[in-house]
């Protein structure tokens, strides 16, 4: 499996361009060198993933606009009978992902899930070619059995570089979690199937790398809406996000 998944390499590098896009900014944003360097390194990676891809039976490019089945549960934080649902397929190991958290994340949040217009919903996409991003994802399940999914999900993304075990066990503490019991956790691999459920939810929504977001509305069991990809400025999200409560007030009008 591959880190841009069954799209042309065309399509591909097109998605990789625009998370490439979004170094400029991060670096302006303060980014330390280790920070630069591990954004180079991702690239290189999907870099070679794409020369691999040779296949011309590749599935064609989805749209921009979604619209598929939602499985119920998850991680969420918000309203849960707010207008829009904002879905990250996020990678806790992936460079991109923590440039989003340590950014654009904080506005968003304050903006409109604090306030009730936005529900903000996790789902795992570990990429295949991120030693430790399935076991990152495994971890945030198990401090969610102690309460604390959404503290180690941040001391996770903000160490996006340093996921070995031994330094989960240490985020684990610092978190307040039973250690001994985190570390059984881990080891027991116990989520995988449930891991794997969010890689194939977000596969369907046309996922292809991360971090990728759906913005839409959820009417019983189906999220309609749009595919948003890469670590974007607040800006681009905001404006996303005020069109679509437009249009909701509208529909409610009518």
């Amino acid at each position: 499996m591959s880190a841009i998944r069954y799209v042309r390499p065309w399509l591909a590098l097109a998605a990789t361009l625009s998370l490439l896009m979004a170094a400029p900014l991060a670096r302006a944003d303060g980014m330390t060198s280790e920070q630069a360097q591990e954004m180079l390194n991702e690239l290189k990676q999907i870099r070679q993933t794409l020369e691999k891809m040779q296949s011309p039976q590749a599935a064609p490019a989805p749209d921009d606009k979604v619209s598929y089945k939602f499985s119920p549960g998850g991680f969420s934080m918000g309203d849960a009978k707010a207008p829009l649902v904002l879905v990250e397929y996020t990678d806790l190991q992936c460079p991109f992902c923590q440039q989003f958290h340590n950014t654009a994340f904080a506005q968003i949040k304050a903006n409109y899930i604090d306030t009730g217009k936005v529900r903000f919903v996790s789902r795992d996409f570990p990429l295949d070619f991120h030693d430790n991003a399935r076991r990152a994802a495994t971890a945030g399940r198990c401090a969610a059995e102690q309460g604390k999914y959404w503290e180690m999900r941040h001391v996770m993304i903000v160490n996006a570089e340093a996921l070995k075990a031994d330094n989960l066990a240490t985020y684990a503490g610092t978190v307040k979690l039973d250690v001994p019991k985190f570390k059984s956790c881990l080891e027991s691999d116990k989520f995988k199937a449930q891991i794997d459920q969010d890689v194939a939810e977000g596969g369907v929504a046309g996922v292809q790398g991360t971090p990728s977001f759906v913005i839409g509305r959820l009417e019983n069991d189906k999220l309609q809406g749009v595919r948003m990809v890469g670590a974007m400025p607040y800006a681009q999200f905001d404006a996303k996000i005020q069109e679509m409560l437009g249009e909701t007030a509208k529909n409610a009008k009518n």
